[in-house]
């Protein structure tokens, strides 16, 4: 029987923002991050963004230890900007094993159900 994962919230750990993969942005990821950093849509582009490897949308350029571009001190630097992605994780995606890099995460372990004995 596995354990229960129960996701108690974001406590900005930062682990996430390590897992490799890309993060896909979204028209409007792109031009809520671009105003957030007052820059322009092609501005922040240019800077932050890449064609995915399967060259179907862009995704967050990493930083050189595969961390997301937007990484520092271990906080998010956008986070009030943060792409729809980043705000679904872990509830609407998440990788095998988050749970155990994951400060949000609490596992319950499950015990199988046992039956009362009547004692009287």
């Amino acid at each position: 029987m596995s354990d229960k994962v129960q996701f108690i919230g974001c406590q900005r750990c930062g682990n996430c923002c390590r897992v490799e993969g890309h993060v896909r942005l979204r028209d409007a990821d792109i031009a809520r991050l671009a105003a957030f950093l007052q820059l322009s849509e092609p501005e922040f582009i240019q800077q932050y963004t890449e064609v995915a490897r399967d060259r179907r949308s862009l995704v967050l350029k990493d930083q050189a230890n595969n961390a997301c571009i937007f990484l520092a001190n271990n906080q998010c630097r956008v986070y009030v900007a943060k792409p729809l992605q980043c705000g679904g994780f872990p509830l609407r995606w998440h990788v095998p094993g988050w749970e155990k890099w994951c400060q949000g995460a609490r596992v319950i372990p499950v015990t199988p159900n046992r039956k009362q004995v009547d004692t009287a």
